[in-house]
């Protein structure tokens, strides 16, 4: 049973990004989906989620909301984090969880950095 996100790398103000978090092991169908991010010397932070395909809702914080969006490919997997219009206050490390029920997050991918320059 895996998580791995992966996609995170260096953008420019304005840019964009798309980060992509692949399941192995387990249908990711199956599991809400959650995005969060990190800089030195803060908390993590929840950014988005994605609920199970029972209804496919997404959910984002007012900081990014209007520039990130999230989909499903279930044929590979894979959920992605689509990030327009970059701000550097965006630079963080990116990771993202997987939950069946409840709200705690069961599986965790390994962060990708995404760094954007002013």
């Amino acid at each position: 049973v895996q998580l791995q996100a992966s996609g995170g790398g260096l953008a420019q103000a304005g840019g964009t990004l798309r980060l992509s978090c692949a399941a192995a092991g387990f249908s990711l169908d199956y599991y809400a989906v959650g995005w969060f991010r990190q800089t030195p010397g803060k908390e993590r932070e929840g950014i988005s989620c994605i609920s199970s395909v029972t209804n496919n809702r997404t959910y984002l914080v007012d900081s990014v909301l209007g520039r990130f969006t999230l989909s499903r490919d279930s044929a590979k997997n894979t959920v992605y984090l689509q990030m327009n219009s970059l701000q550097p206050e965006d630079t963080a490390v990116y990771y993202c969880a997987a939950r069946s029920s409840g709200l705690t997050y069961r599986y965790w991918g390994q962060g990708t950095q995404v760094t954007v320059s002013s």
